[in-house]
């Protein structure tokens, strides 16, 4: 099969430009070049690597403490989609390849160079030598294939009870099958990968969290206790779990990056409360806080001692129907609640400027994203009207349960008085809801089985920076009930969705997914509340801190002056 050979970065979408802290950096947008063009990449796997004039040794400070809003519900990488336990795994897992710094842009990580083939179904990756896993094993193409044979064999005896590779399912189809056909060892420094059918963004998925290489010899020894106590090559190595509390991170000394970390250890810390989050950071207990409040911001503003970080907006909090139940299989009365939030007012409330109306799944920011879709307005004679229609002239029967979500999140700092507005509007036109917040890993369990709920509020921060990750991680069918907790189905979306996967023009992409975002409007799975630009903030003598857009960034580039 011919190969054919690109030099220098490869050619994939930068979302944003790289955004420093507050005052220092700048947003953007760029074009996709050529999401799956064939390439060949050599370089630098780490463009940030150096920086020894901030060498810890004169730092005042070499440990980090930062403050977030929930816990972890697991620490192995590949059986979670939460933000909170992919925060966490990116700091112990390196992936084949990575994000560079502030941007989805791929570049080399624990692969230095790769070869595609003219048809775009043949990956050969070059590994970077002398890798060694944090318990002193050697990564290589066995590890690779080890890691890859794990996801995609539902019978794998590695794939213990209640384990589900939601993420690598969502991006490679039902049981992983669809676009992966196989992953060989040519060599203990070179790995092959034979896909089905062109995938475009198949190298933006590799460089997702989820598919950060683990040792192999930890999760045969460790087995169902691998999810506590991880092991991978990245920068800081899993010291302790305390659970709803802490983690604790220690640097990697034998780090392949030379000269990071720059940290000799970060320790995560669990604080639910917006407000008592802030009051860490101002009483000096914690270092960075996730999810600022925006009620807040004003006095972080005015305190010269502390700084505003800004995160790129990628993202969407939404208000999911459980189409498993009815009468949530009517798409009249989907379409009649979406008439019933009013989602300025929710925003004016709540995120103080710093989130605009949500229309579609998709960000504004995104490439693909289309917007001549018109929004359901809010209505509430309008929603009444669209009940009756359904045959619910005097409201939906009995009593909804709406799970609220009872984290702060990037898209949503207070999901439970959101979700009392929303359910003083719904009783406004005859549909009664009791809201539920059971703690954060039990609500992503109830949520994804779809069981209990009749309504739920979830929200996404892109992964990838392709509108592939949103639209058919989060509604296509192959994604039931790994990240679609609606359960919604349509065929003639899956269609568009597989062909804009295997399309490597982004432009005629583009257009496949401003058809898809059609259907999805008509058929309103969701309620899309709002697109957010996250606020963290952090001592004003934190540096070299860049949010990253998808959500997760390394803490080895953190110093303190």
């Amino acid at each position: 099969m011919k190969i054919k050979k690109w030099s220098g970065t490869v050619l994939v979408l930068l979302l944003s430009a790289a955004v420093a802290l507050s005052g220092c950096g700048s947003n953007g947008n760029g074009g996709n070049s050529g999401a799956g063009t064939n390439g060949n990449v050599n370089a630098d796997a780490s463009d940030n690597a150096g920086g020894k004039e901030n060498d810890t040794s004169k730092s005042a400070q070499d440990t980090l403490i930062v403050g977030r809003g929930g816990d972890s519900a697991s620490l192995d990488a590949s059986i979670v989609t939460d933000g909170e336990s992919l925060k966490i795994a990116h700091q112990v897992y390196d992936s084949l390849v990575e994000y560079k710094e502030g941007t989805t842009e791929v570049q080399p990580s624990l692969a230095e160079s790769w070869e595609v083939s003219d048809d775009g179904l043949k990956y050969t990756f070059k590994l970077r030598s002398g890798v060694k896993f944090h318990d002193g094993t050697d990564f290589n193409a066995d590890a690779v294939v080890f890691n890859f044979t794990r996801w995609s064999d539902p019978k794998s005896e590695f794939k213990f009870e209640g384990d589900s590779f939601d993420y690598y399912d969502s991006m490679f189809g039902p049981d992983g099958k669809r676009v992966i056909k196989e992953v060989k060892a040519v060599d203990a420094g070179t790995v092959e990968f034979a896909l089905n059918q062109p995938q475009a963004p198949f190298l933006q998925n590799l460089a997702m969290t989820s598919f950060g290489i683990a040792s192999p010899a930890a999760i045969q020894e460790k087995k169902e206790n691998f999810k506590n106590e991880p092991v991978g090559t990245g920068p800081f190595v899993f010291k302790e779990w305390k659970r709803n509390d802490s983690i604790t991170l220690e640097k990697n000394a034998n780090y392949w990056k030379e000269g990071l970390p720059k940290l000799n250890k970060v320790i995560v810390r669990s604080i639910p409360d917006n407000s008592a989050r802030f009051n860490a950071l101002q009483a000096g207990e914690i270092d960075l806080m996730e999810d600022l409040s925006p009620d807040d911001l004003a006095t972080l503003e005015g305190n010269p001692d502390l700084q505003k970080i800004e995160r790129p907006a990628n993202n969407v909090g939404y208000v999911g129907f459980n189409l498993k139940k009815k009468p949530f299989d009517d798409v009249k009365v989907r379409q009649a609640l979406s008439h019933a939030v009013n989602k300025q007012g929710i925003i004016d409330a709540f995120f103080a400027g710093q989130a605009e109306p949500a229309v579609n799944p998709l960000p504004p920011s995104l490439w693909g994203y289309n917007d001549s879709i018109e929004d359901y307005p809010y209505d509430l004679e309008k929603a009444k009207q669209r009940l009756a229609e359904a045959g619910y002239p005097d409201g939906l029967p009995g009593e909804l349960t709406f799970y609220a979500m009872p984290v702060s999140r990037p898209y949503m700092p207070d999901g439970k008085k959101v979700a009392e507005v929303i359910q003083a509007d719904f009783e406004k036109i005859g549909v009664k809801v009791k809201i539920e917040s059971p703690e954060w890993a039990t609500y992503l369990d109830d949520a994804q089985a779809g069981e209990k709920d009749d309504l739920y509020m979830l929200g996404w921060t892109g992964d990838n920076g392709d509108p592939d990750n949103f639209l058919y991680a989060l509604l296509d069918k192959d994604s039931i009930p790994s990240n679609n907790y609606s359960y919604y189905a349509n065929d003639e979306l899956h269609e568009l969705l597989i062909q804009a996967q295997i399309e490597t023009d982004q432009a005629k992409r583009a257009e496949l997914y401003k058809q898809a975002q059609v259907i999805i409007k008509q058929d309103a799975p969701w309620i899309p509340l709002v697109h957010t630009t996250p606020l963290l903030a952090a001592k004003a003598n934190l540096k070299g801190y860049v949010p990253a857009p998808t959500g997760t960034e390394y803490y080895s580039n953190i110093y303190f002056e």
